[in-house]
């Protein structure tokens, strides 16, 4: 199997699919995980961390479509990179189908299988696999802090045993 993990080009977007310690696991168990370049840089993981997880690092984002059986993005897919892909690949994203109907679409007329993670049920099984949580704690830590910074008084952010 081979995974492709594509710099994300959504505005904004700093996350990645897939970091080092995880592409280790993968090539453990044989898959094939080919990057993007740069695709970790926004949020400080380099290529030579990729390369030393295991993944090989590629510059031409169309090849690296091109021969992926797995797509791994945050953000959903563009078109472009939907077409890129080999007829039958699957698609692991945030996917937003209501948002998208030609994404959706085009995934039926060249056989892509996709998979939602905003759908994943928020199950202790899948507790793993569940973005929407694990983002919305970070948005409520972030949210916390900007007012944190706004606020023109002391704000204490401890909790001790005294109180």
């Amino acid at each position: 199997m081979k995974v492709a993990v594509p710099r994300e080009v959504a505005a904004g977007e700093r996350r990645v699919a897939l970091i080092p310690a995880e592409v280790q696991k993968l090539a453990k168990l044989g898959v094939e995980v080919a990057m993007q370049a740069g695709a970790g840089a926004t949020c400080f993981h380099t290529d030579e961390a990729y390369r030393a997880a295991g993944a090989t690092v590629v510059e031409d984002k169309g090849g690296l479509l091109a021969e992926a059986n797995l797509l791994l993005k945050v953000q959903p897919p563009t078109l472009e990179e939907v077409d890129a892909l080999p007829e039958g690949a699957a698609v692991v994203s945030l996917f937003q189908p209501l948002e998208s109907r030609e994404l959706l679409a085009r995934y039926t007329a060249r056989h892509l299988s996709g998979f939602a993670l905003e759908y994943i049920p928020r199950t202790t099984l899948a507790q793993a696999m569940d973005v929407l949580s694990s983002q919305a704690t970070v948005a409520g830590y972030k949210a916390v802090l900007m007012a944190a910074d706004r606020l023109p008084q002391f704000f204490p952010m401890l909790m001790t045993a005294a109180g």
